[in-house]
């Protein structure tokens, strides 16, 4: 179970709809709004353990116009990466991130992977601040909303994995930049909580955007539709 599907079954445990401003804007929000069938979004993930220079494009196929049956691909240097996403409407290039992120975490530490998923859904749900800063994206300065969280501060089962206490996770969610994911990246702080010095480093960011891309000739179950058929719904 992904970490937005753990936040939906504890919000209905609860008896309430209710979810944070931070979780809505990362999990609920359709960035994928506006974005053309067959579209290809570009990421660079980079790891500062990575050979120098050594980065990863994960790619985003928006299948269905607006990704309105929430059916988007994607795909890195291993191929299709099929996601727990339960068909949500966010892009899924953050369930990329973090699904990624806590199968890291779990390896590193021995830990389970409920336990991270649990932490991060909690710091989401406290209700961090959005903060709107000014960030480079291609070159270009961009507005976005900015969320940073450390799940891991104040758990006293995080002594287990001391190293990673402090670990921080930070979003930018732009929605002049295609798919509206500017950024997400994780610190881990170096000795006495100094992230100007981490100890490691795990960046996703846009790169670019393909549009109207053919369609694979190995995929008939995505026919392409004559140009007067009507669209899907938005």
């Amino acid at each position: 179970m992904c970490v937005a599907c753990t936040m939906h079954a504890a919000a209905f445990a609860a008896g309430t709809d209710e979810i944070s401003p931070a979780e809505r804007l990362i999990f609920t929000t359709d960035h994928l709004h506006g974005i053309e069938q067959q579209t290809e979004l570009d990421y660079a993930f980079l790891s500062s353990d990575q050979p120098a220079h050594s980065t990863d494009i994960v790619r985003v196929l928006v299948v269905s116009p607006d990704n309105a049956k929430g059916d988007a691909q994607v795909s890195d240097h291993s191929g299709a990466v099929p996601l727990p996403n339960g068909g949500l409407q966010c892009n899924p290039v953050i369930i990329y991130f973090l699904e990624r992120d806590i199968a890291e975490m779990e390896h590193l530490t021995g830990g389970q992977r409920r336990y991270f998923q649990q932490r991060l859904r909690l710091a989401l749900a406290a209700g961090p601040k959005i903060e709107t800063v000014t960030s480079q994206v291609g070159g270009k300065s961009v507005k976005a909303q900015q969320i940073v969280v450390q799940p891991y501060l104040g758990d006293p089962n995080a002594e287990r994995f001391a190293q990673y206490t402090g670990k921080r996770y930070t979003f930018l969610i732009a929605d002049t930049v295609p798919g509206q994911v500017a950024l997400i990246r994780t610190d881990v702080p170096g000795a006495n909580n100094d992230f100007a010095h981490p100890l490691h480093t795990q960046t996703l960011s846009f790169q670019t955007v393909l549009r109207k891309l053919p369609p694979p000739a190995n995929a008939p179950s995505v026919p392409v539709k004559p140009s007067n058929a009507p669209r899907a719904s938005r």
